[in-house]
């Protein structure tokens, strides 16, 4: 899997006039594929788009990528799931600002589901769907050095990062339920 670029992803995002920053979309789409029964790219596409679809095939493809490498990496086995977030060499504000939004698209992922209401979910996945409402706030202390405020981040993104993977694990039996029946209209 090529982890896609989260500056390609912004410009692309900013080119389409998304709706969304590229890490809040990414995180729209984790939870949602997480959580909502048959999360289609189509799906995606309307949560974040303003017309529902890319206007070219260049970045209807590169977002359709990003769609695949996401869901393939919630799925596997292996624990690659990855955070879109902007790359090391930003400033912290702007990486921590990023994880916030993250964590904001994510939670709202999870609430256009079959959920009720995520943060009520019980044990272990809802105490980490609180944290994540926690994290959605983050901001750096400027009290702190440059080293522990680059450590603390790192410690979040990294929590994030497994958190999203046993929230998808756990959320497994409600994705695999059956979708609702189409609303007749009369």
């Amino acid at each position: 899997m090529h982890p896609a670029n989260y500056t390609d992803i912004q410009r692309l995002l900013t080119d389409q006039r998304s709706l969304a920053d590229a890490a809040e979309a990414h995180g729209t789409l984790a939870g949602s594929l997480c959580a909502a029964v048959g999360y289609r790219f189509e799906d995606w596409m309307h949560e974040i788009l303003p017309e529902g679809r890319a206007a070219d095939d260049l970045s209807t493809a590169s977002l359709r990528q990003l769609y695949l490498d996401t869901a393939g990496s919630l799925e596997g086995q292996e624990m690659e799931f990855e955070l879109l977030l902007p790359e090391d060499e930003q400033p912290i504000d702007s990486r921590t600002s990023a994880l916030g939004q993250w964590c904001q698209g994510f939670l709202y992922g999870l609430g256009t589901s079959a959920l009720q209401d995520a943060s009520a979910l019980p044990g272990e996945v809802g105490e980490i769907v609180r944290d994540l409402t926690e994290i959605s706030h983050v901001g750096v202390d400027d009290g702190q050095s440059a080293e522990t405020n680059e450590s603390a981040y790192a410690e979040l993104v990294e929590f994030v990062r497994v958190g999203v993977q046993l929230v998808f694990e756990e959320l497994g039996p409600l994705r695999d339920q059956p979708p609702p029946p189409e609303a007749a209209l009369h």
